[in-house]
């Protein structure tokens, strides 16, 4: 009987503990480059129900625990990137042409290819600087709301110490209360608390495709796709990436007219269903994506209620429960960008550029950070023949045979 149930409780807490960490991320992001409150729960519950529906046809097709999220550092992007000319449509018109492009990388082997050979340094480097604003919000809010802020930071470390999966839904649990007990009574009674999908026609602006889409795509490939594929093989599965790739892309494409930015394979919480804990058993651990899948779509229809607590909430407060929970992702991108040292300054460059927010023509500091930082690395590149390089890692190697057989 435990092992009946075991998946079923792993694929249980994966839901769980994907959404409470990360929804404030998504709406965050939706607000910043336009979306109305209405928008932003559309667009969370969007993004849970094709997040689940992509895990739950991926383990039923292929059966193999491939978890699916949705992209929490995109999310993190669009608060970096902010309001784009041409206001929401826009946004709606780049998410959109970024779900496009996982699609055509799932049909086009090379396309993944290349994505895959964007130097880990400057990948890094550009996610850490989209990272960055919002993780010093926690430090922004000890200092402009203390007496909120503070319990929420205690409660991270405490669980961070005991209990780390816990953390950041810990945090929230403690906001929550924060908020509920600073709150009016009555304010929310005519907030909207049943979330509805609140469809969009979307606008394309050149400015935004390239400094939007592109990005969105590229952070989502780098920092959820290739290193969610890494967690599987890691776990001696040969996963199909361009399926994946394609199940993700189409539901991102769906996604996106109700306000959905992208959709892709789960990095953060992928272990929770593909490891031991989930089931013995190799070959049952299908079972927890799956079910996983299915409590991340039942979850999105509290998206409603979530919004309306981000929208009581002091905003600095909210970036802060979403900058703790980056905090991690910061961590590993700057670890990838320091690695090597011929291309340290390279990647520091890449970083100081995203970081800084500057729009150049209308595009945002992430697309200007790639392209300094990787000028900069073929400027400084050695003309030394390199020494024979090691064994694929896993995540490459899997991108390689996708290359390879299109699969």
């Amino acid at each position: 009987m435990a092992g009946r149930t075991q998946p079923l409780l792993a694929g249980a807490v994966t839901a769980l503990v994907g959404f409470a960490s990360s929804f404030t991320v998504v709406l965050a992001g939706l607000r910043a480059v336009g979306a109305t409150d209405a928008q932003a729960a559309s667009g969370l519950l969007a993004l849970c129900v094709a997040s689940g529906a992509s895990a739950v046809w991926l383990g039923l097709r292929h059966r193999l625990p491939m978890s699916v999220a949705w992209s929490t550092p995109g999310a993190a992007l669009l608060v970096a990137t902010g309001a784009v000319p041409g206001g929401w449509p826009v946004a709606v018109g780049a998410f959109l042409v970024a779900g496009l492009l996982i699609v055509a990388a799932g049909l086009v082997p090379p396309l993944g290819r290349a994505v895959a050979a964007i130097p880990k340094p400057i990948a890094g480097a550009m996610l850490a600087g989209v990272l960055l604003p919002l993780c010093t919000a926690p430090v922004r809010a000890l200092v402009d709301v203390p007496r909120l802020a503070a319990p929420v930071v205690v409660a991270w470390l405490l669980l961070y110490r005991f209990a780390r999966r816990w953390a950041v839904p810990g945090a929230l649990a403690v906001a929550v209360v924060a908020i509920a007990a600073t709150t009016p009574a009555g304010a929310l009674r005519d907030v909207g608390l049943r979330p509805a999908f609140a469809l969009t026609t979307p606008a394309w602006e050149a400015s935004a495709l390239v400094g939007l889409a592109l990005p969105l795509f590229l952070v989502t490939m780098a920092a959820q796709n290739v290193p969610g594929m890494a967690v599987l093989v890691g776990y001696g599965y040969r996963p199909p990436f361009g399926a994946a790739l394609r199940a993700t892309g189409l539901a991102s494409v769906l996604a996106a007219p109700a306000g959905g930015h992208a959709v892709n394979l789960a990095a953060i919480t992928a272990a929770l269903a593909a490891g031991p804990d989930a089931h013995p058993d190799p070959d049952r651990r299908w079972i927890a994506s799956v079910t996983a899948g299915l409590g991340l779509a039942l979850l999105g229809f509290g998206a409603g209620a979530a919004t309306a607590l981000v929208a009581l909430a002091p905003p600095v407060l909210i970036e802060a429960v979403a900058g703790l929970a980056l905090l991690g992702a910061l961590a590993t991108a700057l670890t990838a960008a320091l690695a090597e040292p011929d291309a340290r300054e390279a990647a520091v460059v890449t970083f100081v550029v995203t970081a800084s927010g500057v729009s150049l023509l209308g595009i945002g500091g992430a697309f200007w950070g790639l392209v300094a930082g990787g000028l900069l690395l073929l400027l400084l590149r050695r003309r030394a023949t390199p020494p024979a390089p090691p064994d694929a890692p896993p995540a490459r190697a899997a991108v390689e045979d996708h290359a390879r057989t299109g699969k």
